[in-house]
């Protein structure tokens, strides 16, 4: 029972780290799950690339997320990184460009859920 526990924990991270890449993928040019670090049942990398061609990985963990290198696949020791507790506020400190496009695509949804209402009023 003790495996099967730790295989749900372990696949739960992987879940929240794909959870967190399909969130906000379109904001980035690339974001995905690292392939070369491992995962386990508290950790999880993420190799992100901005709009403006900067390249993280990103730890994911009970502690939120941080920086762990500005390379793909590599966990530089040396660097502090500060923890964020969402990938928003951790995208928000490194990338305008993902600002920008989060706010376009807020706007964008605000934009579609205001004609819908608009629609369903008029069909009244």
């Amino acid at each position: 029972m003790e495996g099967d526990d730790w295989e749900t924990e372990c696949k739960d991270m992987r879940t929240e780290a794909d959870a967190i890449i399909n969130d906000v993928v379109f904001a980035v040019r690339s974001m995905a799950l690292s392939r070369t670090l491992p995962s386990s049942e508290y950790l999880a990398y993420i190799n992100v690339e901005t709009k403006e061609g900067q390249r993280y990985c990103v730890e994911l963990s009970d502690m939120g997320l941080k920086i762990v290198s500005h390379a793909f696949d590599l966990v530089d020791d040396s660097l502090d990184g500060q923890p964020h507790e969402t990938i928003y506020s951790l995208l928000d400190t490194v990338s305008p460009a993902y600002r920008q496009a989060f706010s376009a695509a807020l706007f964008h949804r605000l934009e579609a859920l205001q004609q819908e209402q608009q629609a369903q009023q008029a069909d009244l």
